[in-house]
């Protein structure tokens, strides 16, 4: 299925039903009086999230929905039916804007928001009855449904994320890790779309997310760079895996790190796990001299890893998995506690 985490479209909710205007007509009853129902409401657009979709691709095809109008009213008193609704159908992590402005934030299966709201349905001449006007000939005709076009912006939910320079070793780490199949070339850029995986250690589980490499420029756009680092905004821990063949390490590590902080959004501040990816691929003495400039430039001694070897794989997500039980056991914390 092709990832597309961006789309715009047009909601229209349905109009409200006219009035009737009717009078009882029966036999031996001559002054009947009126008996014109209401008109339903028009149907609503809602916004609903839903479990097992990771993707906005159906709202590249269809940018419009509108709910059904609501029925008329009837004689011998009967209201028309309300309208169907439209629900629009949306993946766990969506963001909806209109304007610029946040309207809702869907983090839970389950949550649902009304975008438009349908039109009241008219009052039949039954409504206007008085003591004064015992036979109106008025109705009213049913509101118009509200209309507005709101954009639709997907932020992947995982507890950890995977950064770094692109040709990194991210996807490789990936699928040594899940049951996730991304593409894996030795080039930049193999990555084009976001990936989640499942990862089990020692009987947990959490979800691992890989973006695109990261390049100078990411977070004023480049390489689509500001619309990748949205979807690790909501991890807990970010794992910053640096190429160990690259020629200086530590400046890999920083040109990453300069882009988190430039971007903001709090992923700077975000719990890190600094590790030298592809060890396998190059020697001893090269391995060390990376190993040292790299804790330099991070000010903490890095982890190392292969996830061809898979050496060092456990110790990797044994402490991906240390951090983010810390920042779950932060989030469950009373204030007063903390």
């Amino acid at each position: 299925m092709k990832f597309l985490d961006e789309a715009r479209v047009y909601v229209k909710s349905g109009a409200g039903g006219a009035g009737c205007v009717s009078f009882r007509r029966e036999k031996f009853i001559e002054f009947g009086g009126p008996d014109g129902g209401d008109g339903g409401r028009g149907g609503d657009v809602v916004a609903l999230c839903v479990e097992g979709l990771n993707t906005l691709i159906d709202y590249r095809y269809q940018q419009h929905f509108t709910a059904k109008t609501g029925g008329h009213g009837m004689g011998k008193t009967r209201a028309g039916a309300k309208g169907a609704d439209s629900v629009l159908k949306l993946p766990v992590g969506t963001q909806i804007f209109e304007d610029g402005h946040l309207l809702a934030d869907l983090t839970e299966a389950g949550q649902s928001v009304r975008l438009a709201r349908g039109g009241n349905g008219g009052f039949g001449n039954a409504h206007f009855k008085s003591s004064t006007n015992r036979a109106p000939r008025r109705a009213n005709p049913g509101e118009p449904g509200e209309e507005r076009t709101v954009t639709l912006r997907l932020k992947l939910i995982a507890d950890a994320g995977l950064v770094g320079l692109p040709n990194a070793g991210k996807s490789t780490f990936l699928s040594a890790v899940s049951a996730a199949r991304p593409k894996i070339a030795d080039y930049p850029f193999t990555t084009l779309d976001p990936q989640l995986g499942v990862v089990g250690i020692d009987g947990a589980e959490f979800v691992l997310a890989d973006i695109p490499g990261l390049i100078e420029g990411a977070h004023q756009g480049l390489g689509l760079g500001d619309r990748f680092l949205g979807h690790i905004e909501r991890c807990r821990v970010l794992l910053h895996l640096v190429d160990a063949g690259r020629e200086n390490a530590g400046e890999a590590y920083k040109t990453v790190r300069a882009e988190l902080e430039a971007y903001g959004e709090g992923l700077a501040e975000k719990p890190e796990i600094v590790a030298l990816s592809k060890i396998d691929a190059v020697d001893a003495e090269t391995l060390k001299a990376q190993i040292a400039r790299l804790e330099r430039a991070a000010k903490r001694k890095p982890l190392t890893v292969s996830a061809v070897t898979r050496e060092n794989l456990d110790t990797v997500l044994r402490a991906l998995l240390a951090e983010i039980e810390v920042a779950t056991q932060k989030i469950r914390e009373p204030e007063w506690q903390k």
